[in-house]
């Protein structure tokens, strides 16, 4: 499953600012929501994927990567959207600082997607001192997001996609991991590419069991995976936890194997089984390979949503960070498992839903 879509692929990075082709189709739609009153209508013809923004207005690449992804796999079914009259359309919820949280899922299912952010995991904890990043924020959010996750959760059709500061708000939904500070005996934030122990849940996944059969080709690294980490807390697993979720990996410890936080977890699968369909990491898995991420801080550049001193910061940061090939292919199948393959899945999923018409009571298998 390629990370670009073809059209990308065929004539270079630099074409889809200048002419998307699934946009160009009427394929893909992006609609950005800062208010709830600027929530979209639903529309029969279109498959919204809802993109959680918990930023809090922090400039950052991980929301336009998540958005980027989407769109990619978007491109790639346009024949396919076209043929049935439909598209895709991300719909992005600015939710920590605008109180906009999505409509639930209708009869067919939806598709939700939740990116990282600044701050402690509870709301209440963020008064803008050095444990929130500066965040002061109002928690009259979180009850309307959890049940949005409850309604997500119940319905055998819709699916949930944490990663990051979402991660840790449904740990805190579920109850199964409280988030702690990493101080100085933990080294401070964990940041950079480090590895991530797989709980032996994974190895016999039906989806994440190929990814840890892969570890094993490398026996320095046999049962962990390599990740993009960026977090100031861990979550530490209460004692209910394996009865609520599937633990599937841990932090590494300093001597590489499983430490006390939790990093992933699943708590539902799709009807066949197979494929996670509520599950988070607290790893970012949308930060894919160097010129990727780049054309992704250009673009924002180009667009005039950061100063060039921001885009060169993180340039010259990200440029350091997958300077590495061999990291940069370890950070390619952790991303292909735990984010790109199970969005790709579930939006054709939500497609296929969509193209029975209304009228027919009848849902694909």
């Amino acid at each position: 499953m390629p990370f670009d879509c073809d059209h990308r692929h065929t004539h270079g990075p630099d074409v889809c600012p200048a002419a998307c082709h699934a946009v160009a189709r009427g394929a893909f739609a992006y609609v950005r929501a800062d208010k709830p009153g600027e929530l979209p209508s639903t529309d029969p013809g279109t498959v919204d994927v809802f993109v959680l923004d918990m930023n809090h207005g922090w400039p950052n690449i991980g929301h336009d990567a998540i958005v980027m992804a989407v769109r990619t796999a978007a491109c790639d079914l346009t024949e396919i959207l076209a043929a049935a009259g439909l598209r895709v359309r991300v719909v992005s919820c600015d939710v920590r600082r605008g109180f906009v949280v999505p409509s639930l899922p209708d009869a067919r299912g939806g598709l939700y997607l939740g990116t990282g952010g600044p701050g402690h995991i509870d709301p209440r904890h963020n008064d803008g001192g050095d444990a929130s990043q500066g965040i002061v924020e109002s928690a009259a959010w979180e009850l309307p997001l959890f049940a949005l996750f409850d309604a997500v959760h119940a319905h055998p059709d819709a699916a949930l996609i944490g990663i990051c500061h979402t991660f840790g708000v449904m740990s805190r939904w579920l109850g199964v991991a409280d988030p702690v500070w990493r101080g100085p005996e933990k080294g401070g934030k964990s940041a950079g590419i480090v590895d991530t122990v797989l709980a032996p849940a994974s190895a016999t996944h039906p989806w994440f069991g190929a990814l840890a059969q892969g570890t094993a080709a490398d026996p320095g690294h046999a049962g962990r995976i390599r990740v993009l980490d960026s977090r100031l807390y861990d979550l530490l697993p209460r004692s209910t936890m394996a009865s609520t979720v599937t633990p599937l990996a841990y932090e590494a410890g300093a001597d590489g194997r499983a430490g006390e936080a939790v990093t992933m977890w699943e708590a539902a699968r799709d009807r066949t089984g197979t494929m996670p369909r509520v599950f988070g990491v607290n790893h970012h898995p949308e930060i894919v390979n160097r010129a990727r991420a780049l054309r992704i801080l250009w673009d924002k550049r180009s667009r005039g949503e950061v100063s060039h001193e921001w885009y060169r910061e993180r340039a010259d940061a990200m440029a350091e960070t997958l300077r590495d090939d061999a990291a940069d292919r370890g950070l390619d199948a952790t991303s292909r498992y735990t984010l790109f393959g199970p969005l790709r899945y579930h939006l054709e999923r939500q497609i296929a839903l969509r193209r029975v018409a209304p009228s027919s009571g009848r849902a694909p298998s």
